[in-house]
């Protein structure tokens, strides 16, 4: 038996068949229009994937311990917001922490190329008037290499509320030392991680 909209063009293309009975036929009232029919006995064009969406409470969050001797800023800081956002998992959900707790280590050993030592501005505002103020990345490397990084990371994280939850999910230290050895960090080589 042929499909019922295929049936239905057939039937009106030769009107030997009145629509409204043709419509009760189909379990449809008298008062649907032709259109509505033929919408609802369209073919689907792609079956539909049924994906599990992850949940808050049923996440599963390690703890990850990301060394960054020797690491490019900006590459370490995509892979880090990814292990953040929880990408690599096989139930990533958007809207969902999802992502693993990262601890950073060796932050004032993380290298820039060209001359962004110099030319990488850091701009921020007071909130008065005239209280724009900027810092090149190798002072704000001085003060203090851990918010170089956590800037870098945090650039890459969503915009929202969110983001902010994802953020505070990243811990980041000076020196090999860190205080979460309670947590049992597992170690992520991101030189091999492909």
């Amino acid at each position: 038996m042929s499909h019922p909209s295929e049936r239905l063009s057939l039937l009106i293309n030769t009107l030997s068949l009145n629509v409204n009975s043709f419509a009760t036929e189909c379990g449809y009232n008298s008062s649907t229009t032709i259109w509505r029919i033929i919408n609802d006995n369209k073919k689907p064009s792609k079956p539909t994937i049924d994906k599990i969406c992850a949940r808050f409470k049923n996440v599963n969050k390690e703890w990850l311990l990301v060394d960054a001797e020797g690491q490019a800023l900006g590459r370490l800081a995509s892979e880090v917001a990814i292990l953040l956002r929880g990408k690599h998992k096989p139930n990533f959900t958007p809207h969902v922490d999802c992502g693993d707790n990262v601890i950073i280590t060796n932050a004032e050993k993380i290298t820039l190329s060209g001359n962004k030592w110099e030319d990488k501005s850091y701009i921020r505002h007071t909130g008065y008037p005239g209280g724009q103020r900027s810092l090149t990345a190798k002072e704000m490397f001085g003060k203090d290499p851990a918010r170089l990084v956590e800037k870098a990371v945090k650039g890459m994280l969503p915009k929202n509320k969110l983001g902010a939850a994802l953020f505070r999910n990243l811990k980041v230290y000076v020196g090999t030392e860190h205080g979460q050895e309670a947590q049992k960090p597992r170690t992520i080589n991101l030189n091999s991680k492909k």
